[in-house]
């Protein structure tokens, strides 16, 4: 319980922080994020639990990485991180889940994310901002990759690469469970 109200605090912080430095009111983020305003008051003030999809329609907006939104600050020149140590940002319907281990410094952030999908299991994505690419690389199994409603079958020791600002989907195929890395690749923010 400790640790969740801790990652509520942080992930208010963190927003209520990114928001202020973007100029933007709550109700101009909310509606440039597709989010009630009382959403957004109860994020900041460490209430309510946010989805997956919000996080990331929160991030696009503000122009930051997700991990920019849930991380605290950095500690570390080198740091390691075991997926098991991230909590799941979205869980799906069949035991699949999506785990933002980290995201590297920088001018263009990249997030890295390890990814299971069991078969049948989908994660439909929304257009993430122009100059977002995502990268997959199965490891384990096989998915259908959907971009603009075009699918592309991806199987272990495959990688595929898509400009991420048109509406895309990740689908867990086959019989056995699919492993993969996801890398969201970021446009240049603000110097």
């Amino acid at each position: 319980m400790a640790e969740t109200e801790a990652a509520l605090r942080t992930l208010a912080h963190n927003v209520r922080a990114a928001r202020v430095r973007a100029g933007l009111s709550l109700d101009e983020l909310g509606r440039r994020a597709k989010v009630s305003k009382g959403a957004l008051v109860g994020l900041e003030k460490a209430q309510g639990n946010p989805n997956f999809a919000t996080l990331v329609r929160l991030a696009d907006t503000l122009g930051v990485p997700v991990s920019a939104l849930v991380e605290g600050p950095a500690e570390a020149r080198v740091r390691v991180v075991a997926a098991d140590d991230v909590a799941p940002l979205w869980t799906g319907e069949r035991g699949g889940e999506a785990r933002l281990v980290l995201t590297t410094p920088g001018p263009a952030p990249v997030e890295v994310w390890r990814w299971r999908l069991e078969p049948g299991e989908t994660y439909p994505s929304h257009p993430h901002q122009a100059g977002v690419v995502e990268t997959v690389s199965v490891t384990a199994g096989r998915m259908v990759l959907v971009v603009d409603g075009a699918e592309h079958t991806v199987e272990a020791g495959q990688t595929a690469t898509f400009a991420a600002d048109t509406a895309h989907a990740y689908r867990g195929s086959g019989t056995g469970t699919c492993h993969l890395i996801m890398t969201v690749h970021l446009p240049p923010g603000p110097a």
